[in-house]
This record gives structure tokens, sequence and C-alpha cells, in this order.
């Protein structure tokens, strides 16, 4: 049976009763089968699982969609306790920041915090990795998991790990599709029909780069056919997030928005030969 807490007092009792290696999977809520898939991946690798649910306010800009972001705890503690997870830890955005947020000591998230999302979204990567600093402390997890459809965000968090000596071994879960290939995202519920139609051309841009020896011509080519998104990046990078190779192994990455949903995806490409 799930054990659900709400403070961070309780949190650390529960904790300190979980046997063996323990995972954590991070979440803002309103889970999807990206989710099941992070915890079911954390069962394989720990005896026992921790799921936080918490909406940051720190990673959200004063014109996005904090307040209609959607929370769905009752179906979230469902889908928990049927993926078998021991401890799922929902605080309040009192109990997490009880000094307010004006004065906060947080994470800078470096030069990588300022690419792509980070220039799209300031200060994004320093609400991000504030918050999940504190999770990983409350928590005590031996190893966390992420989803790769977040994928400048999981690398932000291996930096975090690494430059900060967490000791925590961090997780990438493959990105989860829905039937017609676009990433699982909560935000999906938001678009209409004719903006799912448009996001579709993002996976055809995934797909068409994977078959091309130039992958950011060929999604640019993809991506310029739609008229229905508004692109905002789509770039090739290392997969370390440095410049792209000449030739070899890289990563592309998409955000767009449809309508006013904001959607990114990414996935591995090769550039050149190395197809």
């Amino acid at each position: 049976m799930t054990l659900v807490v709400h403070t961070k007092a309780e949190q650390a009792l529960a904790r300190a009763a979980l046997p063996g290696r323990v995972a954590v999977v991070p979440t803002m809520g309103a889970l999807h089968d990206g989710h099941r898939a992070n915890f079911k991946r954390a069962k394989e690798i720990a005896d026992s699982v921790i799921v936080t649910i918490f909406v940051n306010p720190l990673q959200f800009r004063p014109n996005e969609d904090l307040d209609k972001y959607p929370r769905t705890l009752d179906a979230d503690l469902e889908m928990c306790e049927a993926e078998g997870v021991d401890l799922v830890f929902a605080p309040s955005v009192n109990e997490m920041y009880p000094d307010g947020r004006d004065g906060l000591t947080t994470v800078h998230a470096g030069p990588d915090g300022e690419i792509l999302e980070g220039a799209s979204r300031p200060g994004f990567f320093t609400g991000v990795l504030t918050v999940v600093s504190k999770l990983f402390h409350l928590t005590r997890p031996d190893a966390a998991c992420f989803g790769e459809k977040d994928f400048q965000q999981l690398a932000m968090v291996r930096r975090m790990v690494r430059d900060l000596d967490m000791g925590i071994d961090v997780v990438a879960v493959p990105t989860d599709r829905e039937a017609d290939g676009l990433a699982r995202s909560s935000r999906n519920v938001f678009l209409s029909e004719a903006e799912r139609a448009a996001a579709l051309a993002i996976p055809r841009a995934i797909e068409a780069a994977q078959a091309s020896p130039d992958p950011l011509a060929a999604a640019q080519k993809t991506l310029s056919a739609e008229p229905g998104l508004d692109l905002d990046y789509v770039v090739v990078r290392a997969n370390d997030l440095g410049e792209a190779p000449a030739q070899g192994p890289a990563r592309l990455l998409i955000a767009a928005k449809a309508g006013t949903t904001r959607l990114i995806d990414n996935a591995p490409v090769a550039i050149g030969d190395a197809r």
C-alpha cells in the first residue's frame, strides 16, 4: 500500500523506514503513462520507490501557466498505488518554501541553463535545480529517474549531481509516446484537435532527421511546412548539450507552440556517415 505524506517531518519518518536501495521520481503531478514508465524503471533499479508530486512555482514565469497547470492528485495517487510506489511526498508550496520565495537561496544553473529552454524561459533551470536539490535532500535517494523527453533538464540535473557531489545515480528513461507519435506530456490535454494535428509535425521532423545525414536541415524542412506551429527552436547539439560534432552521434532538440501550448521533444540523431 502506498503511503502518502505532506510534510517534511512526515517524509523524514517515512523515508527512514524504507528498506534497501531507494529511487525517487520527482514529478509535478498530472501523471500519465510517461510517468508510469519512470515508476517501472525505478522499481527495476531499487528496493523502494518514492514519488514526489509538487507543482513548483519557481520554474514558472509570470506569464506562464502555473494557475492552469493540471492538478489531479486523487488520480495521481491511484496510479502510484497501481504501480506499487512505496511512498508519495506531496507537499504544499508553504511546506517547501516556508519563508516565501523572496530572497530564497537557489541553485544557479550555470551557462547550460541559459541556452535552449533557459534562453526562452529565463530563470527556469534555477527553479528546476533548486526544487530538485531540495527534494533530493528530503528524500535521500540512491537513484533518481528522469524522462528523456526533458533532455536538457536531465542533463542539467546530472551536471548538478556531479558538480555538487550528491552521489545519486541519475537514470534516464526513454521518452514515452502516444499512438500518433506525440511525446506524452501533461500539457497535451490543452491541445485542440487542430492544434494536435499541427503538433504531429514534431515527431515527423524527428523521423526525417533520424533518416538523414543532415538531421538539422531535415527537421527544419518538415517543421517549416507546418503553419500551425510557432517554432521556438530546432537545434542539433552534442549529447552533453555542447556544440554538435562535425560527424557522429548527436541530439536533436525541438520546442514549439501549438496554439498556446508549448511542446518540447528530442531524439538521438547521427550526423554524416555515422547513421
